[in-house]
């Protein structure tokens, strides 16, 4: 189809919440096609539809390496059905050109969506893997949650965008996580 503008952290539309698809159309699987283009094209590792302009409940991942054959993976009206664990890792966005900040996710994941034919499948990630961290990220972007609101360091992370002239963190959209707060603990403990 066509690689999309990405729309930019600071564009309202990323905080706004999806709407869930009531079919997967050809319309959805030109929206999938496209945001398939647009990902390989900025060299990402996933993308959400709200990404792209579009508020639908829809989004893709790979995390195949360079070496390896491309693996695409399509998530539509996806839910996160079971999160344990807790891990810190380095992330970044399309939507946030070259800034990268500490956040934490949940390490083991398992997800329930439908595929591009509409058939409902279940899938695992497990031990922080980056698919287990880029379905977590990809799916916030569905309810206008963006990976700073997961930041570990809200001032370190400031200064990152500030050196990416982009916005500062929204401190209200800070998300409060006692349960991956307490696994972490548990680890340095």
């Amino acid at each position: 189809m066509a690689v999309k503008k990405v729309l930019q952290y600071g564009e309202k539309s990323l905080r706004e919440p999806s709407k869930e698809v009531h079919k997967v159309s050809k319309k959805i699987q030109d929206l999938v096609q496209d945001l398939l283009d647009t990902m390989y094209a900025k060299n990402g590792v996933g993308m959400a539809a709200p990404q792209i302009g579009v508020n639908y409940r829809v989004f893709v991942v790979d995390v195949s390496k360079n070496d390896e054959p491309l693996n695409p993976l399509v998530f539509i009206n996806p839910k996160i059905i079971k999160k344990t664990g807790a891990i810190v890792a380095q992330e970044g966005c399309i939507s946030f050109p070259e800034a990268y900040t500490d956040v934490k996710r949940y390490k083991n994941i398992m997800v329930k969506a439908l595929d591009i034919h509409g058939r409902s499948f279940v899938m695992e990630a497990k031990d922080g893997s980056l698919l287990a961290r880029a379905i977590q990220h990809e799916n916030d972007h569905l309810d206008g949650i963006l990976f700073i609101d997961h930041c570990v360091n809200r001032f370190e992370t400031d200064e990152i965008l500030a050196k990416h002239h982009l916005p500062p963190v929204e401190p209200d959209k800070i998300i409060n996580e006692p349960d991956i707060d307490e696994e972490l603990k548990k680890e340095h403990d």
